[in-house]
């Protein structure tokens, strides 16, 4: 082949650039992934960054206000809690808590939800409808309202938490990835698999499952940002992660009597919920439009 013919041979983008294109059209979701890798970081290394330990009280720096306010000293930049805790310390180790617990709920309910749905597309008969009349029941409960539930029977405390999350969610991956792969089952590529000799199990995991992750990994990229809200609000209501540990959710549960008094003790763990939430929505939005070919935006 001459020099010439080379040069007219089309060049394809690679799968990650496309992604990446396709990804950073939404300016807000590249921002919001900026925000989520600072988050990450600071949770990641929140033992090295954080200027205080999280849970030692200073009992003669009661309520100092943070430093952009009258009173305010650089010593405890935004301020300490009502115990003389120092808040940007427990809001730094409260991002590798509610990530954590975010992260593994996420995981916990993924994984099960996912083989319960494969099986529920393959075994549409056998166990198929079992498994969809119990996420029915299951979905026939506000996710908030099952979790709660869990943690009245298991008790409340970190491992708890993210067992309850995990349960209330589980449904919507299950519903989802049978969804999907009823959509993939009846594929050529499929069935060639099957008349090659594939056993069962290599068509659900190795062959159907792959076609079916980026609805997954937008539902669990959605789902994420839940686990956070859904997070706080059991330790708000006093089931989540208890006292001493530092948890946005129970740091406003703890707080809320000093709303007027010293407003930041409210505003900063509210403010990080905020922010942690948004940046992960955003990212969602812009996964789903570069993993999904219908909704990619046009170059």
């Amino acid at each position: 082949m001459t020099d010439h013919t080379l040069e007219h041979v089309p060049t394809y983008p690679s799968p990650l650039r496309e992604f990446w294109q396709s990804f950073s059209a939404s300016k807000g979701a590249v921002i919001a992934l900026g925000v989520f890798a600072l988050m990450f970081l600071l949770a990641v290394f929140a033992g090295w960054i954080a200027p205080y330990d999280p849970i030692e009280q200073y009992r003669d720096r009661m309520l100092v206000p943070p430093v952009w306010q009258a009173g305010g000293s650089m010593q405890h930049i935004f301020g300490t809690d009502e115990a003389g805790r120092d808040m940007l310390s427990r809001l730094i180790f409260g991002a590798r808590i509610s990530l954590f617990i975010a992260f593994m709920s996420v995981l916990m309910s993924l994984i099960p939800g996912v083989v319960l749905g494969l099986l529920a597309a393959f075994y549409p008969k056998a166990v198929g409808g079992s498994i969809m009349r119990v996420m029915d029941i299951m979905l026939a409960l506000p996710a908030l309202l099952l979790a709660i539930c869990i943690i009245t029977i298991l008790g409340p405390g970190l491992v708890n938490t993210m067992i309850a999350i995990a349960v209330g969610t589980m449904p919507s991956y299950t519903r989802l990835a049978r969804a999907a792969a009823l959509a993939e089952i009846n594929k050529e590529y499929v069935t060639a698999s099957r008349v090659a000799g594939a056993g069962v199990a290599r068509l659900m995991f190795l062959t159907v499952l792959p076609n079916c992750m980026a609805p997954l990994i937008v539902n669990a990229t959605l789902g994420f940002s839940s686990a956070i809200l859904e997070t706080a609000a059991l330790g708000f209501l006093g089931l989540g992660v208890q006292q001493p540990t530092p948890e946005w959710g129970t740091m406003l549960s703890a707080a809320r009597d000093y709303i007027q008094r010293a407003p930041w003790v409210v505003t900063l763990p509210g403010l990080a919920i905020l922010v942690s939430v948004l940046a992960i929505n955003l990212m969602g939005d812009g996964l789903r439009d570069a993993l999904d070919p219908r909704l990619k935006r046009a170059a």
